[in-house]
């Protein structure tokens, strides 16, 4: 039945059924007029107004007027449309932000060189619009080269910022070209600081945080074996493969810690060796052992670079050096008194 309302029968019965109340009584040249008018009103009635649309954002002071932001939406360049989405993001104008994907998806169409299709892709990304980037991004397929590098890059950050972790994965891979470890030569942009400089960090490390968040912690952890830079960065990869190997046998998890201790005193990260340490007696605590060497080894570690904490963490268990404990403690409670932690040096 109610299909039979869309067909041109069913639409007569119901205007019929509509109009016989306002027909009854009236004669046939009165009911044929009243029926005209009615079905006239009735199908050809006008439709509401449109409603003007309103101003794109609120006129803060600061920020660009209405006028010239739509002059801007029209006529404005990539770097101008750029600039505009930094500035709705600072003031989180939210109708300005959507005009302005909506006509950076447009604004450069396919076929572009490598250098167009950056920079509207990053403009995309100023615009909280990283699914627009990869749409972007995707119009153009780079030949081997430093420019396949660059726009690897852009794609990673993409996928980075949407939350794309197995996309951006995949990205890193395409970019290491089967040699893991050239990733940890390869400096990311994370964010622009404050003052205009640029964090950056090892893709490798990065890599690494996309496979743990897939939960690939045995291919994140064979990433961080295959790193090669000596010092600190590789006792630091070590410990966390160490951390990521949670069903490794205890033998092979404490000869990663005692590598990592070696690259750690190379690199006279004395800080990093005392949690290196640290963790080998936990690590042994854990498993039922007795970990009195890591134990003495972290005590003269301690001494040596003069880190009260660790010392009185370590000696508070040892009912025979309580004169000691107590000095300790009264140092980590009066950091600035003559011998504590934090007296300023000459």
């Amino acid at each position: 039945m109610p299909s039979l309302l869309y067909t041109p029968v069913g639409t007569r019965r119901l205007l019929l059924a509509l109009l016989a109340p306002a027909l009854l009584g009236a004669g046939p040249a009165q009911a044929q007029l009243g029926l005209i008018k009615l079905v006239g009103g009735f199908l050809f009635e006008k439709p509401a107004p449109v409603p003007e649309p309103g101003p794109s954002a609120p006129p803060l002071p600061g920020s660009t007027p209405e006028a010239q932001f739509q002059e801007l939406l029209k006529q404005g360049d990539l770097q101008a449309l750029n600039l505009a989405c930094q500035e709705a993001v600072r003031f989180d104008f939210v109708t300005r932000l959507r005009l302005l994907q909506e006509r950076l998806l447009l604004i450069a169409p396919a076929p572009q060189p490598l250098p167009v299709v950056l920079v509207n892709a990053n403009a995309l990304l100023s615009c909280r619009a990283p699914d627009g980037a990869l749409s972007v991004l995707n119009r153009f397929s780079p030949l081997q080269g430093p420019e396949r590098q660059q726009w690897l890059v852009q794609r990673w950050r993409a996928a980075q910022a949407g939350l794309h972790h197995r996309l951006a994965a995949e990205t890193l891979e395409l970019l290491a070209a089967g040699e893991l470890a050239s990733l940890e030569t390869i400096a990311l942009p994370l964010q622009v600081r404050d003052d205009g400089t640029l964090a950056t960090r090892s893709a490798l490390d990065v890599y690494v945080d996309h496979l743990e968040v897939l939960g690939r912690r045995e291919a994140a952890a064979a990433a961080l074996l295959a790193g090669q830079m000596p010092g600190k960065p590789a006792a630091e990869r070590l410990q966390r493969a160490v951390a990521l190997l949670d069903q490794l046998p205890l033998d092979q998890r404490d000869a990663l810690l005692e590598r990592a201790l070696d690259q750690a005193a190379a690199g006279q990260a004395w800080g990093l060796a005392l949690a290196l340490l640290e963790d080998q007696r936990r690590l042994i605590e854990q498993a039922g052992g007795t970990a009195d060497r890591a134990r003495g080894r972290l005590l003269v570690l301690s001494q040596r670079v003069d880190d009260a904490y660790s010392e009185w963490r370590l000696r508070r268990q040892d009912s025979g050096q309580g004169d000691r404990t107590a000095q300790l403690q009264q140092q980590l409670r009066s950091p600035r008194a003559p011998g504590g932690h934090a007296t300023s040096q000459p």
